[in-house]
């Protein structure tokens, strides 16, 4: 049985049964690293992300994987610093949660 070519790196198809099956990140340079073990590291964490040369939208979608993450760890007073940290760049960026999603 004839193997597939794996599709190529950065098309984000992943082919079954292949080495690359798992989510790989093709651009590791552009990874920011967050840590939500204490409230302090999660202080820091969005310290960070409200310093870096993101766009407005990338810091936004950083501290809600924070916030996510850390409210299904159970460390609901981290969640809470990742979402008020996502307030203040908001309020900072001049945009309101209605204006960017309605739900």
């Amino acid at each position: 049985m004839a193997r597939k070519k794996d599709p190529k790196v950065g098309t984000g198809k992943k082919p079954k049964g292949s080495g690359r099956r798992l989510y790989t990140d093709e651009n590791p340079k552009d990874t920011v690293r967050i840590s939500y073990k204490t409230p302090t590291d999660a202080r820091k964490t969005v310290a960070k992300v409200k310093r870096i040369n993101k766009p407005f939208a990338r810091k936004i979608q950083i501290l809600t994987v924070m916030e996510q993450r850390a409210r299904v760890a159970g460390k609901n007073e981290q969640a809470k610093i990742a979402k008020q940290g996502k307030e203040a760049i908001r309020r900072k960026h001049g945009k309101t949660k209605s204006t960017t999603s309605k739900r």
